[in-house]
């Protein structure tokens, strides 16, 4: 099996069916899970059978179908927060790398700054006084994650700034929105995915942390993280429903990971033959 012209690894594989089986979850979730995730369906923890797969949870509600909406929310919110922390992170590292001087001083200071404080610990104080709505939840896991984006990016547009065709289009005046879109951006863009598939999972197990601590998704809406959180205490009287989106959240980061694996190998491979 090949993908843009490179044979897939037999991990890579694995990795790709696992990331399209979560997306399909995720993307059709109203459709493919039996009830809705917050309808209390009978008693509490009732044993699977055959309407409900996996049994009840601690509410009555179905738990296959809350494992599948909380694939939505989980991986719907993770995707969202590393695109938006792309974003910055890239405009403002190729930002500093181009301007150079005092713009690039104050970038850098600052993301050190960032970096300075304990991520779990500054994201608790932020959710903790504006609260754990999305919206917050977002900005501020995308804010803390950028930093790293911002070092990756300028460590790559610094390498590719002083290369003749950077300087040939400075030489002809173009303005630096253009150099970062037209020149630096698409050389700069195999490092930059697989570092996505990285910051992705890191964000996916981030959230979930948050979620288990119950700084994450509030109720009713479903993800895997507090779905661990509500059940875990069951896992002593012999119930499986802790292990399940357990077992999402590592299976999915297993995944990723194998592909992002397969990635850099690639990346490592062109370099080589370039030198």
């Amino acid at each position: 099996m090949r993908l843009l012209g490179h044979k897939l690894s037999i991990p890579a594989q694995i990795g790709l069916a696992i990331i399209a089986l979560n997306l399909v979850m995720a993307i059709f979730a109203p459709l493919i899970a039996p009830y809705d995730q917050a309808a209390v369906l009978g008693d509490a923890w009732a044993d699977p059978d055959r309407q409900h797969w996996l049994g009840l949870d601690n509410l009555g509600r179905d738990l296959l179908s809350r494992l599948i909406y909380g694939a939505r929310m989980s991986i719907g919110l993770s995707f969202v927060i590393t695109a938006l922390s792309f974003f910055i992170g890239i405009v403002t590292g190729f930002g500093a790398a181009v301007a150079g001087g005092w713009v690039d001083q104050a970038l850098s200071r600052l993301v050190d700054l960032l970096l300075s404080m304990p991520t779990l610990i500054f994201a608790f104080v932020i959710l903790s006084v504006l609260g754990s709505g999305l919206p917050v939840l977002i900005v501020t896991i995308a804010i803390l994650d950028s930093t790293k984006v911002f070092r990756l990016a300028r460590s790559v547009a610094v390498g590719l700034v002083s290369l003749e065709f950077v300087e040939a289009a400075r030489l002809r005046g173009e303005g630096w929105w253009w150099i970062i879109t037209r020149e630096i951006f698409p050389n700069a863009i195999p490092p930059l995915i697989a570092e996505f598939g990285l910051r992705f999972c890191f964000t996916f197990l981030f959230i979930a942390a948050l979620s288990f601590l119950g700084l994450g998704v509030q109720p009713p809406d479903a993800d895997w993280g507090s779905m661990v959180k509500d059940y875990r205490d069951m896992i002593n009287f012999g119930y499986a429903a802790p292990i399940y989106p357990a077992a999402a959240i590592a299976i999915l980061t297993i995944g990723v990971n194998f592909v992002v694996d397969w990635m850099l190998s690639i990346h490592s491979r062109g370099q080589g033959e370039g030198a």
